[in-house]
C-alpha cells in the first residue's frame, strides 16, 4: 500500500486524525492491537509521530495504552457508555436551556434548517447521524461555552465506539426524530426549562438505545 500524503500540519496531528477516523469506520475495532510497526510502514513515518499521535488518542480515550503491551483501541464498557451518556446529558441539556433563552432569530432559524435537514435524511441512515451530530455541535456553538465544547466533544467520540449506536436499533431513528422535535419547540418557545428536560430525555432514550 503507498504512502498516505500528510498536510504541512504536525505530522502526530495529521497521523492522530487518520487513526481517528479509521478507529470510527471500524477498520480498527474496539479491543484490538495496534501494529505500530506497519501503520509506520503504512504511512511512510517513523514510529516516533506515530507515538506522539497515540498519545492523543489516548488522551481522548480512543486509545489505551497498556504496558509493555502496546496500544489496543478502547473497549467501552457498559458502566463507560452510561457514565458518557451521563455527562452528555448535563452538559446538552445545559446549552439547550442557553440556547432557548438567549439564542438570536437568526440561531433559531440556524438550528430549524438542520431539523429540517434531519427530517428529511430519515430514510438515509449515515446522512441521518451526520445531521444529527451537526444539529448537536451548532446547538453547542450557539451556547458559545469553549469549556463545555472541548469537553461534549471528547465525550462523543467516547461515545462512538460503542459497538452497538443507540440510532442503529429498530425504530430509533423515528424516536430520535421525534425528540429533536420537541427539543426545538421548546427553544423556539424561548422555554428553557423544557429544552432542557426534553434534552434530558433525549439522552435517557439514547442510552436505553444504546444498550
Amino acid at each position: 500500500m503507498s504512502a498516505v500524503t500528510l498536510t504541512p500540519r504536525a505530522l502526530y496531528e495529521e497521523v492522530a486524525e487518520l487513526l481517528r477516523q479509521r478507529i470510527f469506520r471500524r477498520e480498527l475495532e474496539p479491543g484490538s492491537w495496534i501494529d505500530e510497526l506497519k501503520l509506520a510502514e503504512e504511512y511512510g513515518i517513523s514510529r516516533t509521530p506515530l507515538r506522539e499521535a497515540l498519545k492523543v488518542l489516548a488522551a481522548e480515550g480512543l486509545v489505551t495504552m497498556k504496558v509493555r503491551r502496546g496500544a489496543y483501541v478502547t473497549e467501552v464498557s457498559e458502566q463507560d457508555l452510561a457514565d458518557v451518556y451521563h455527562l452528555l446529558s448535563l452538559l446538552e441539556s445545559d446549552a439547550a436551556g442557553v440556547v432557548a433563552e438567549r439564542a438570536t432569530d437568526a440561531q433559531r432559524a440556524e438550528l430549524k434548517a438542520l431539523h429540517a435537514e434531519l427530517e428529511a435524511a430519515v430514510g438515509d441512515r449515515e446522512h441521518f447521524f451526520a445531521i444529527n451530530e451537526r444539529f448537536h455541535m451548532s446547538l453547542l456553538a450557539i451556547a458559545n461555552n469553549k469549556w463545555r465544547d472541548q469537553m461534549v466533544a471528547d465525550l462523543r467520540k467516547v461515545m462512538k465506539l460503542n459497538r452497538h449506536n443507540s440510532l442503529l436499533k429498530a425504530g430509533r431513528i423515528g424516536e430520535s426524530l421525534a425528540e429533536h422535535r420537541a427539543v426545538m419547540a421548546a427553544i423556539e418557545a424561548r422555554n428553557a426549562e423544557a429544552a432542557m428536560s426534553r434534552m434530558r430525555e433525549h439522552f435517557q432514550n439514547g442510552l436505553e438505545a444504546a444498550n
